[in-house]
């Protein structure tokens, strides 16, 4: 009988909750319970063997929260991690230095990210409201697909 992987996600889903439908397909495929930064003490994410991160993309970087929580997190040997996010402009290189940040502060607590995903997400930030927002629609029908695609990749490595 194979051992179940406790899982979690952390999440910050805000303006339009588009990161907030990624994070549902994720925790439907790998059977995990989605927490809120202000919902969760940092030392309970010891308990955890694999731990998405996710939110919008804020100023070319995850939400503060998420930030905040991983500055908080006590050292760790060799424990899973995934990224997420979604955001108003995307592509591969976009995300690898939308990510860089929280990246880095989980790989400095020994966190080992085994992969990262993006997505477009409807946007209205800034001026973007006046002209009302980019990316309608979005996460749509492919997006889900690709964030399926993705939790299944992650399952299989597991």
């Amino acid at each position: 009988m194979e051992e179940k992987i406790k899982s979690l996600i952390v999440l910050y889903s805000y303006h339009h909750h588009n990161t907030e439908k990624i994070a549902k397909v994720f925790s439907k495929i790998l059977d995990t319970e989605i927490k809120w930064p202000d919902d969760i003490n940092p030392e309970e994410i010891q308990e955890y063997d694999l731990i998405g991160f996710g939110s919008g993309i804020y100023s070319a970087k995850h939400d503060e929260s998420l930030l905040e929580i991983a500055d908080k997190l006590s050292e760790v040997n060799n424990k899973k991690a995934f990224l997420f996010s979604t955001a108003g402009i995307t592509g591969k290189s976009k995300a690898v230095k939308d990510h860089t940040i929280l990246r880095e502060k989980l790989e400095s607590k020994g966190y080992i990210i085994i992969d990262e995903f993006q997505c477009k997400g409807f946007n209205t930030n800034s001026f973007l409201r006046l002209f009302g927002g980019i990316n309608k629609g979005r996460p749509n029908d492919q997006d889900i697909e690709n964030a399926e695609n993705f939790a299944f990749k992650i399952k299989e490595n597991l």
